[in-house]
């Protein structure tokens, strides 16, 4: 069956996507209540490796609480079902091993979206973030029929610059002081890719197949 997009405006949840062309097999599921020690093991042991890639709220924000886990998976699951995010845990082997979230979703005449991701340090260089992402992509602009997703990154990034690459995203320069990560206010280079390119040149994962 040809790839076409979804036209009818609105992501269905929850979803679950599964991808085996390549070892391991990757599952992309949402979180759930009774993830918590697993993720919170999962992210203790990893403070340090995503810390210098992570959002933090600049001077002046106004921060909300500590929320507890509990409520954490009751609001990415709001998030959602209101068609304003896609949230999952990359699941490999029946664990957590990261996080894959397209995010900022915007409808009418935009329909977009921004995705990001992190992974556990020690399921890297394995392709499993390369495929995580795919699939997610290609979810987002198919079924739930958005038409752009830009992912934003880092220029010393060089993990996720090599991820990008892999799946030949278009490149369209960098935004300055365009995020602010891990204290400060940092440039980004933005890479993105449309409906109407995998439409013409075939879904992310599929290429990833041959590869």
């Amino acid at each position: 069956m040809p790839w076409r997009p979804h036209r009818e405006g609105r992501a269905t949840w929850p979803v679950v996507l599964r991808e085996s062309f390549h070892e391991p097999t990757i599952v992309l599921r949402p979180l759930r209540s009774s993830d918590e020690q697993e993720w919170q093991r999962l992210r203790q042991a990893n403070a340090t490796h995503v810390q210098p890639w992570e959002p933090t709220l600049p001077p002046g924000a106004d921060p909300s609480g500590p929320v507890s886990f509990r409520q954490f998976v009751r609001d990415l699951d709001h998030e959602a079902r209101a068609d304003r995010a896609l949230p999952w845990c990359i699941d490999v082997g029946g664990h957590i091993v990261g996080q894959v979230h397209v995010f900022g979703i915007v409808r009418a005449a935009q329909q977009s979206g921004a995705v990001g991701y992190w992974l556990d340090a020690a399921h890297t260089g394995r392709g499993i973030a390369t495929r995580s992402l795919a699939l997610a992509i290609d979810h987002a602009l198919g079924p739930a029929g958005l038409h752009r997703i830009e992912v934003n990154i880092r220029g010393d990034n060089l993990r996720s610059l090599a991820v990008v690459e892999r799946l030949g995203l278009r490149d369209e320069g960098v935004r300055e002081r365009f995020l602010h990560i891990d204290g400060q206010w940092r440039d980004h280079r933005t890479f993105a890719v449309t409906s109407d390119e995998l439409a013409e040149r075939g879904t992310l994962t599929a290429r990833l197949s041959r590869s």
